[in-house]
């Protein structure tokens, strides 16, 4: 027996299919949605407002703590934020943020496609040109507002704060230092301030020598650190007391032109080290220590800390009688974040052509490549780049790289490819501690 097929059904069948993938992709058009912004200046703040400056728009999963505050990038609990540069803004009458494609950003999709979804949503106006980072005082944000995301929208939001000054608690142990740096001032051309804060001992007297301990911080951790000890109780109840040890503790400043200065001399920054050992550190112990002998004079500190307090004991190895070096950044840079800077091609890639991770969960899983990690820093520089996003990359850049024919930083990889620029990486051998 034969049976003859007829053709109709299978054409009704392609036409139905065809409606149903015309229907998916039109669906997955309209899976994002586009977000602008109605921004306006609270009046107690316009005498303050500048009219050029870099806006930033957070997209948060959680209110708290704050999208502006989390802005390195946590695969569990992301932000995703958007950024560019903006002049000429009036202050009285407020601006608009369209989605267009101007927007450097973290995430895969654009201002013009928001994923469905509800966001905690904030915008903060990086104004400020004396500090390298956004949490800079003087910088303006708005309050966290949550907005669901299931159609085209408008939001309406005011820069109505004023991220504040940094103070030091009061205390009668405790003391600020602000010297204006006559080295790098001339090297800046302009006036520099270097900051530090010291915490005396327990009947603290003007006519004895005391060891001394410097303190370096984690990244980009500044000489108010101090507050964390003044304001716990328990700590100054110890330490005002004849059980504390007799030592005097100062707080070096993290911040530098381009994040954290590392407390080194470099091509970008300027002369931090020659700063430290010959201008800072006579001051403090002139006023403060009785003596500016090396005896009893150590340094410590972790992480980036860490780091700077290993290179300054080596570095200056007849101004500091002992360190305590945690867990620093990396000492050598054949293994640089995975990275052997002298060798492979490329930063994000690797011989393998795999994504090298930057961040894994305890049992070894990748959660976050270093190329998502350093888009984060791409979006947070004025530059669309990484060499000015005052992170921790911004300030390896600047520390350890020659300057730019465009006055920055010469980067060791480009910022959108990875691709190695191998003469950089040979400059970077004279901070790399296996060689010296």
């Amino acid at each position: 027996m034969v049976f003859e097929l007829n053709p109709l059904p299978m054409n009704r069948a392609f036409f139905i299919l065809s409606l149903l993938l015309l229907f998916s992709i039109a669906a997955f058009a309209q899976s994002g949605h586009s977000l602008s912004f109605n921004v306006t200046i609270d009046p107690a703040l316009q005498e303050n407002f500048k009219p050029d400056g870099r806006m930033f728009i957070f997209l948060g999963s959680d209110s708290l703590p704050e999208p502006r505050t989390q802005i390195w990038p946590n695969p569990m609990r992301r932000t995703y934020v958007f950024a560019k540069n903006i002049s000429g803004i009036y202050p009285e009458s407020g601006f608009t943020l369209s989605p267009d494609d101007s927007w450097s950003g973290t995430a895969e999709w654009s201002l013009e496609e928001v994923p469905r979804g509800t966001y905690y949503v904030q915008v903060l106006w990086d104004q400020d040109t004396k500090e390298s980072r956004i949490g800079a005082p003087g910088n303006m944000y708005s309050k966290v507002l949550p907005v669901t995301i299931d159609s085209d929208q408008q939001v309406s939001l005011a820069l109505n704060a004023e991220l504040p000054d940094h103070i030091i608690t009061e205390h009668p142990l405790a003391r600020l230092v602000d010297q204006k740096s006559d080295t790098l001032s001339a090297w800046w051309g302009k006036d520099v301030h270097v900051m530090a804060s010291v915490l005396l001992p327990h009947n603290y007297d003007a006519t004895k020598t005391y060891p001394i301990r410097y303190n370096v911080s984690g990244y980009g951790g500044r000489y108010t650190r101090i507050n964390n000890l003044l304001r716990d109780e328990g700590f100054m109840e110890w330490w005002d007391s004849e059980n504390a040890p007799q030592v005097i503790n100062v707080f070096l400043d993290g911040e530098g032109p381009y994040g954290d200065s590392y407390q080194m001399d470099s091509d970008n920054s300027g002369p931090y080290g020659y700063n430290l050992i010959h201008e800072l550190i006579p001051m403090i112990e002139n006023e403060y220590r009785g003596t500016t002998s090396n005896e009893n004079r150590f340094v410590d500190g972790c992480s980036t800390g860490g780091w700077v307090s290993l290179g300054l004991q080596l570095y200056y190895p007849d101004v500091f009688d002992g360190v305590f070096s945690y867990s620093p950044d990396a000492i050598e840079f054949t293994n640089y974040q995975l990275i052997n800077i002298y060798e492979d091609d490329n930063a994000y890639v690797n011989e393998f052509g795999i994504e090298r991770p930057v961040m894994r969960d305890v049992l070894g899983e990748p959660m976050l490549t270093l190329r998502d990690f350093i888009q984060y820093e791409n979006v947070l520089g004025v530059s669309d780049s990484y060499v000015t996003s005052g992170g921790q990359f911004s300030a390896h850049t600047a520390l350890y790289s020659p300057k730019g024919e465009d006055g920055l930083p010469k980067p060791v990889f480009d910022p959108q490819s990875g691709v190695i620029d191998q003469e950089v990486a040979e400059y970077w051998k004279k901070y790399d501690f296996k060689l010296h």
